[in-house]
């Protein structure tokens, strides 16, 4: 088995009795898992090698967090506790983390009736009030004066990385027709930028503790219920509202690059009154993330210059909703602020 984490050491780190099977599980691009069967149970083992989040003390973090928010009702999978108390275990230079298998499996938005978006967005804004309660009072929220964390896009290097981009499309060969749609959304976008570009967010707005990665893959149903929110390595503080439209964004976008905004509007109403978040907030919000999707090429960069297509097949959808966003701006922000 390709990077097999070294079990006989973990395992009795946890006395969680020998191992039975261990196989990969698909998580995400960052970090590995394993489903994990040993004899006394059955286990998913993480393997923490994204070097922007593997520090022990920020996984520990996390798991304090989910540990207290699982005391308040929230569905998430705490990490288990080792012999000597703690949830990470290093070996070799290596961080791991021991949690509960939860049977379960993802749902898209296009999955969820009107009433299940209606609960998932009040499952998000139950994370962002929860997180309010359980991090420590002297790492609580900034005032909501206090600077965005994140500037946003300047189009001047937008424009500078898009000729960028068209010079790697160029260079290709043999050519392919995702290099011609990526020159074709890249012109696409630049005339969209020249139009717009005096729409640039200003700087400001109110930010919290969050996820920092809600989406379809990290959330698990059993039935018709949210079973556990997994993945919280991006566990940080920024802008609450803006998480809550990025998920929307993901959940409730259609293949062919619209967003389901009845949907958006359940998922958005419940979001609201969860997490105490005013219509203003989320019409803020709402113009900050079209902005950022307006000026982001991270598919096209991965494709051409790390040579990595793994995220290829939802550049399609992905590069409409951009297109798709400005032309229906008011009905999207009227669909998140009610």
């Amino acid at each position: 088995m390709p990077h097999a984490p070294p079990l006989r050491v973990l395992l009795r780190q946890y006395a969680a009795g020998s191992a039975l099977t261990c196989e990969p599980v698909d998580q995400g691009l960052l970090n590995r898992g394993y489903r994990l069967c040993t004899t006394r149970g059955r286990y998913f083992l993480k393997h923490h090698f994204d070097p922007d989040t593997a520090d022990p003390a920020a996984i520990a973090r996390q798991h304090r967090a989910t540990r207290r928010l699982a005391d308040l009702g929230v569905p998430v999978a705490p990490a288990l506790a080792g012999r000597d108390g703690r949830t990470v275990v290093v070996v070799g230079g290596h961080a791991y983390a021991l949690h509960p298998w939860i049977d379960g499996r993802h749902r898209h938005g296009g999955q969820l009736t009107t009433g299940q978006c209606a609960r998932l967005g009040a499952l998000l804004g139950a994370v962002h009030a929860g997180l309010e309660r359980v991090m420590p009072p002297k790492a609580r929220t900034r005032p909501a004066t206090s600077p965005h964390p994140v500037e946003s896009a300047d189009p001047d290097d937008t424009f500078a990385l898009i000729d960028e981009l068209l010079g790697r499309v160029r260079r290709h060969r043999p050519p392919d027709t995702f290099d011609e749609l990526a020159r074709h959304r890249l012109l696409e976008r630049r005339a969209l930028l020249e139009q717009h570009a005096g729409r640039r967010p200003p700087p400001g707005g109110p930010v919290g503790w969050v996820h920092g990665d809600f989406h379809p893959f990290n959330l698990l149903y059993r039935g018709d219920a949210p079973a556990a929110i997994v993945d919280w390595d991006r566990l940080g503080v920024q802008p609450r509202a803006e998480e809550a439209v990025r998920a929307a964004a993901i959940f409730f976008v259609r293949p062919a690059g619209t967003l389901d905004l009845p949907k958006i509007r359940a998922y958005a109403g419940a979001y609201r009154r969860a997490a105490g978040a005013t219509p203003s907030e989320l019409a803020a919000a709402v113009h900050r993330v079209w902005w950022e999707r307006l000026n982001d090429f991270w598919m096209l960069r991965w494709h051409y210059e790390r040579h990595d297509t793994r995220a290829d097949p939802q550049f399609p959808a992905a590069s409409a909703l951009a297109v798709w966003w400005t032309r229906e701006y008011d009905a999207v922000c009227g669909a998140f602020a009610g």
